[in-house]
């Protein structure tokens, strides 16, 4: 397949951008659609924790937090996940007493 640079515009800003051959090429490898937003408002997204694409971590927005009593000690601290009452919630210095050495 033949890949011709080509402009397309952004779904966000309204702007013009340049979707190069190298990229088409390397899109279509990968299986990805057309981009929708041009750079700028890609990073801009990124920066504020919002969408689309996989992996990374540090999304850099707030995270929800829950009031939890520690299953261990019974201190007061904060977990960033809905427990349910099914398994024991620690604080973090009693998870890391129970998560045993570190595989790193």
């Amino acid at each position: 397949m033949v890949f011709q640079d080509r402009t397309l515009v952004c779904a966000e800003c309204g702007d013009s951008f340049s979707f190069s051959a190298d990229d088409q090429r390397y899109h279509m490898e990968k299986g990805y659609t057309d981009p929708k937003r041009c750079s700028n408002c890609r990073q801009q997204r990124r920066s504020q924790g919002g969408g689309g694409g996989g992996g990374g971590f540090g999304g850099g927005g707030s995270r929800q937090m829950y009031p939890v009593v520690c299953a261990d000690c019974g201190n007061n601290t904060e977990v960033p996940f809905q427990p349910t009452g099914t398994r024991p919630v620690y604080c973090n210095d009693c998870f890391q007493k129970h998560r045993g050495p570190s595989s790193y």
